[in-house]
């Protein structure tokens, strides 16, 4: 079939019953683009999908990073898109958004209300087509301020940052388009220019070298009939061939290694593999999982059962040019590296003795099916799919490959696979040693790149020109939407049962599996008055994750992964949730491993004398990372010393060190009681069955608990910087705000205030993102937000900076707060009306969501018409609410703010006038350090507004992206 517009139909596949199918219709448009469009109607949404088959692995020697770059660059206007509107545009439509790059790849979506499917493809279209002639020196030098500071965020001030990177210019040769990371360097970032950027567009990003796949509550023929009309116009590029490049080869063990900010030592081996779709990368995968996944792999047992690692696991990584195979294990701190390789080498010896054993494969095949079908539960995850699958493989159906692949998956296969890529062979093997001293590499470093026999490839970049499509409409009008979505709140079923415990479910047989959340009132919180004994809920939770009665901890593993089922418990700041995840044929054998966990814990004492070292080494961990020890020094400010939520969930070393196993059978006798919980259920069960199989809850016995309540603190009087040294960190992480007196609410000041902190931090294009993000390029994100639950919550904004920017950011952040208070405009309120209002669509689609929907019923004892309400006070929402409320929840004059940095920023921070305070890493006063007075009253920065030719005030607003 053939369309008026010289679209083709290419294939079209349906869903059989019983079969594992995505179904859709795959067109190619005249100009090359790639159409997939799946008709989804479970949930009136519609996510969109655009895929251009580029990414780090196109870059050259000294242009690294580019890719990403790009892909920052592609959220900033396009001929027809107003600088920052492309998200704010999407939100306002109730939608989210964002874009990621890969070595391969880079994809741009959008998840909408299905009325704004139109929307979300002029968009689209727009800077595909259109963005050249937005593009602008400003715009250039603000994104690759914001790609910097992403650098430091997630590299160079990050644990183990920079390891990938060194893993990948030692595994491939010079030259490789996999020896550089896909975010590139600082210097290189620096060594592009807005040609390049031009270039590269002209270069990757024509309909020929793209995917566009839409998936959810729409009609094909309707979703062709807007693509013919929005991309049909513009110009193929040029043409794209396949790469393809031969696996390293290592004539020896590469040996490298750097020091780092870490507590602990890592050693990771990796041996050059097969790419993605190679026949082999399945049988590796399986290996993988044998040799370090799980507590019945071989380097558990070898590792961290005998307690010799913290962490030890193996995986394959196949991508498009290459893969390769990774163990990886941290060891306890000063403890040495060539013993880990040692063992690792020992287990591999270990493996080729042992084999590959039925059960093996029986586990792996159970949970990657239990993966693929989970992966099906969102519209996203399903255009996800098609999308990767069309661009790597030419082929939206290969989830049919890969179940048929995995059915015939043999034990052989996966002894070959070991037998070609593993043994005998050689390695990287890189060393990440502290700092501070006290541990040696593996082995001494043994090898530097070498750039003799590279060969510059081609030029790819000559001679290309801009043709700018043509149309025959009017492309700067944004497409009317439709009427907004019936929003269906799911049908639900309750009871409460004669201990007390409360059930809530609504069934959903779009996928056949079941998500359920049992959660246990009190977590950290029942530790108040008993400091001494902080982290006990989570001791208790992570050792009722180990065995049972019935099962030891391997043997508990094995029957779950047998399954491919999920039982894990985790201890919060108010609870303990136990979170379950089963298909539906394995539903009755989950629910008899459920009950062992819940109800006969096995509590063995190796296993309780490991996690106690591991929950030690976790706490003393804290001190690496300059985002916890920010929140943790804000968390101790905000509730004292005499409320336990200023003490993390992991507890104390003081506390932990003293807690016992007597200790973890005492809470757990006292406090996993039915009376003080609740079991959500979604998925595909209805409550008959269900019911059949709770015997066992129904006989959990009842017993008396009184969960603490609300602690008062005492709240700063003014103003106040409390420092917190981390020498030479990259990156500054600062917490501004207080304690509210709000707990959460459905339809209360809880929920207004919420509403009223979208526009200053909660959106992407808030105050606070689009100043210090967009406009200075201080910061890879910055937001804020109230939170709150049965117990008051504070008012927090925060973000990570670049070092330089620390006190610059201060600022900004107070001015913004400040400012807030002076009101909204008109646009605002219309921005924050529709962005919320319409976002409802996006809010039940997944079992997850569905669960956390339930579980908020059960917790506040709310009625479902509660989101009714909710949308009648924003409808009503006035700005003169929203200033009322900044006026009496942003105290700018009486917030802590915490900043965790190099002292080097401290000068700085002192110039602004407020009383600054250093601290040590306990949050103790640091030794020498006094209060420094403040010299002048706070600047207040007005900046950030500006008069209209009409005389009104009008605020300043860029957006944020990724």
């Amino acid at each position: 079939m053939t369309t008026p517009g010289g679209t083709k139909l290419v294939e079209k596949v349906t869903k059989q019953p019983g079969q594992l199918v995505i179904p859709y219709e795959k067109y190619v448009l005249p100009n090359g683009l790639t159409l997939i469009v799946s008709e989804d109607h479970s949930d009136p949404l519609v996510h969109v999908d655009v895929t251009y088959h580029v990414g780090s692995a196109r870059e050259q020697i000294g242009k690294s990073g580019f890719a990403h770059f790009f892909e920052h660059m592609m959220f900033q206007g396009s001929d027809h898109v107003g600088d920052q509107q492309h998200f704010k545009l999407v939100t306002a439509a109730g939608g989210s958004l964002n874009g990621s790059t890969t070595e391969d790849r880079t994809n741009y979506y959008e998840t909408l209300p299905s009325n704004q499917l139109e929307t979300g493809l002029w968009l689209e279209a727009d800077r595909m087509g259109f963005l050249l002639d937005a593009v602008s020196q400003k715009k250039f030098e603000i994104q690759r301020s914001t790609v910097k500071n992403e650098r430091g965020q997630r590299v160079d001030n990050a644990p183990y940052g920079q390891a990938s990177e060194i893993i990948s210019r030692t595994l491939y040769p010079y030259g490789h388009p996999y020896s550089w990371s896909v975010i590139g360097s600082l210097e290189d970032l620096d060594r592009s220019n807005v040609d390049d950027l031009k270039n590269f567009f002209l270069r990757w990003y024509g309909p020929n070298n793209a995917t566009l796949t839409v998936g959810g509550d729409v009609q094909a023929a309707q979703v062709v009939k807007l693509v013919e009309k929005y991309f049909g116009s513009i110009k193929r590029g040029p043409a794209v061939a396949k790469a393809k490049y031969p696996a390293p080869v290592l004539a020896t063990d590469r040996y490298v290694s750097y020091a780092d900010n870490i507590r602990f030592p890592m050693l990771q081996m990796v041996f050059p593999t097969v790419p993605e779709g190679h026949p082999d990368n399945l049988p590796l995968t399986a290996l993988a999982q044998i040799l370090g996944q799980g507590k019945n792999s071989l380097l558990y047992k070898n590792l961290v059962k005998n307690q010799k690692a913290v962490v030890a696991l193996s995986y394959q990584q196949g991508s498009e040019l290459g893969g390769q195979f990774n163990f990886v294990a941290r060891s306890f701190p000063g403890k040495g590296l060539d013993s880990l390789e040692a063992t690792m080498r020992s287990t591999m010896a270990e493996f080729e003795k042992r084999g590959v054993s039925d059960q093996d494969l029986q586990r792996f095949k159970a949970q990657t099916e239990a993966q693929v079908v989970n992966g099906l539960a969102s519209v996203s995850g399903k255009v996800s799919q098609l999308a990767a699958n069309q661009t790597y493989f030419g082929n939206p159906n290969y989830l049919t490959v890969e179940t048929r692949e995995l059915k015939a998956l043999t034990k052989a296969d996966v002894q070959r696979a070991y037998d070609k890529y593993l043994k005998g062979k050689h390695a990287v093997i890189l060393s990440v040693i502290p700092k501070s001293g006290g541990v040696a590499a593996a082995k001494p470093d043994n090898f530097t790149p070498d750039k003799a026999g590279y060969v510059a490839p081609k030029d790819e970049y000559a001679g290309l020109k801009y043709v700018k499509p043509t149309d025959n409409f009017d492309r700067s009008k944004q497409p009317a939407s439709g009427g907004n979505p019936v929003v269906k709140v799911p049908a639900l079923y309750q009871e409460t049962l004669a201990n007390g415990l409360k059930i809530v479910g609504t069934r959903n047989t779009e996928i056949p599996a079941v998500t359920m959340r049992l959660t246990l009132r009190g977590g950290h919180r029942l530790e108040q008055g008993m400091p001494e004994k902080a982290g006990i809920a989570q001791l208790t939770a992570s050792l009722l994750n180990e065995g049972s009665e019935k099962y030891s901890s391997e043997q508990f593993s094995a029957a779950l992964d047998k399954l491919g089922s999920r039982i894990s418990a985790t201890a919060g700041d108010n609870e303990t949730t136990v979170n379950v995840q089963s298909l539906t044929a394995n539903l009755p054998a989950t629910m008899a491993l459920l009950e062992q966990r819940l109800l006969h814990p096995r509590f063995d004492a190796q296993d309780f004398a490991r996690l106690k070292k591991q929950q030690l080494e976790a706490i003393g961990n804290f001190a690496t990372q300059p985002g916890v020890i920010a929140d943790l020094t804000y968390n101790k400010l905000l509730y004292g010393s005499s409320n336990i939520a200023g003490t993390s969930v992991f507890g104390t070393t003081a506390s932990v060190s003293s807690l016992t196993l007597d200790d973890v059978k005492d809470f757990y006798n006292k406090y996993y009681v039915p009376n003080v919980s609740y079991l959500v259920v979604v998925g595909d069960v209805d409550q008959k069955t269900l019911n059949s199989q709770l015997g066992f809850l129904k006989n959990w016995a009842k017993k008396d608990v009184t969960i603490p309540a609300d602690v008062a603190s005492v709240q700063p009087d003014k103003t106040t910087i409390y420092f917190v040294n981390k020498p030479g960190a990259a990156q500054s992480e600062i917490r501004v705000g207080y304690l509210t007196d709000m707990k959460f609410d459905a339809t209360g000041p809880y929920y207004r205030a919420g509403l009223a902190n979208f526009l200053l931090g909660g959106a992407f294009n808030s105050r606070i993102n689009l100043n210090l993000r967009e406009n200075k390029g201080y910061t890879y994100g910055a937001n804020s937000g109230f939170r709150g639950t049965r117990y008051a919550g504070p008012f927090t904004a925060q973000a990570g900076v670049r070092a330089d920017a620390t006190a610059a950011s201060v600022k900004e952040f107070m001015s913004e707060i400040r400012n807030y208070q002076n009101g909204i405009s008109d646009e605002e309120l219309a921005f924050l009306q529709t962005s919320v209002g319409q976002s409802d669509a996006l809010k039940y689609e997944t079992g997850q969501q569905k669960a956390g929907f339930l579980s908020r019923l059960v917790e506040y004892d709310l009625d479902p018409t509660y989101v009714n309400q909710q949308t009648e006070i924003l409808k009503g929402l006035k700005k003169e609410e929203v200033q009322a409320i900044a006026k009496q929840y942003l105290p700018a004059d009486k917030m802590y703010i915490v900043v965790v940095g190099d002292d080097k920023q401290l000068p700085a921070l002192q110039a602004l006038g407020y009383p600054v305070v250093q601290l040590d890493l306990e949050g103790k006063p640091a030794a020498a350090a006094a209060p420094v007075a403040a010299p002048t009253a706070p600047v207040v920065d007005d900046k950030m507004k500006e008069k209209t030719e009409d005389g009104k005030l009008k605020v300043k607003t860029k957006k944020a992206k990724s």
